[in-house]
């Protein structure tokens, strides 16, 4: 099993704090396998972690989350920026186009642009998986929606911590049974679901960090890409 942190944020984020250097020595030094940095509508930071993942004795998976006219996207595996504002549908033709895979964040959380809201159950359930343990949660209460959703249509299940400061990386651990320990195994083995969860919550106190050390980058965003 290859432990996995799929959903973190560097200071490239609009909410972002910390360089790649600090999330990829995080991951080293909680005994992560895998790191895919996932910024906000920017890829470059995740290039350069994936490449330099090596020296951390991590395999780098690179990526994004993409905000679609719907919501949240997470694209693990692609190496060239999916543009924000796309129907739901595109952006995940843009990440298959890739050859990556699509993984919906916190899909069932409003207030954090999850897409269930604005689409059918039919259309959410054609992403590769689901991130049904997201650490920055308050109630559980829509993790706990996330697991049945994609439960009952047998899709892949995935954990993130959504860290946007380094010492988050690894609060949450997407756990994967991977055939190599390369970037294609992993994201091949998360396509045919054999992963497990592992999550802790974020303290109340680092979310209230975290959420306010982005909060006037937010609002230019909120003007920018009002969807």
């Amino acid at each position: 099993m290859l432990r996995a942190e799929l959903h973190c944020h560097s200071s490239l984020s609009y909410d972002g704090r910390d360089p790649v250097e600090m999330l990829l020595a995080q991951a080293e030094a909680v005994g992560l396998d895998v790191l895919a940095v996932t910024d906000h509508d920017e890829i470059d930071a995740s290039l350069d972690a994936a490449e330099r993942a090596e020296e951390y004795g991590l395999v780098g998976i690179p990526g994004m989350e993409v905000t679609s006219e719907a919501g949240h996207v997470l694209a693990l595996g692609i190496e060239e920026l999916i543009p924000p504002g796309l129907p739901f549908v595109e952006t995940l033709d843009r990440i298959w186009e890739q050859g990556g895979i699509a993984v919906v964040p916190h899909p069932f959380q409003r207030s954090r642009h999850g897409v269930a809201p604005h689409i059918s159950e039919e259309t959410l359930a054609s992403a590769d998986a689901i991130e049904v343990y997201n650490s920055r949660l308050f109630t559980g209460r829509s993790n706990r929606t996330a697991e049945t959703f994609a439960a009952s249509r047998n899709l892949p299940m995935t954990a993130g911590s959504d860290a946007h400061i380094a010492e988050m990386v690894g609060q949450a651990v997407t756990e994967i049974d991977a055939d190599e320990r390369t970037p294609e195994a992993v994201l091949d083995a998360i396509r045919a679901g054999r992963t497990s969860v592992v999550g802790r919550r974020t303290p109340w106190r680092i979310s209230v960090k975290q959420f306010g050390g982005g909060v006037k980058r937010r609002i230019v965003r909120a003007l920018l890409y009002p969807f």
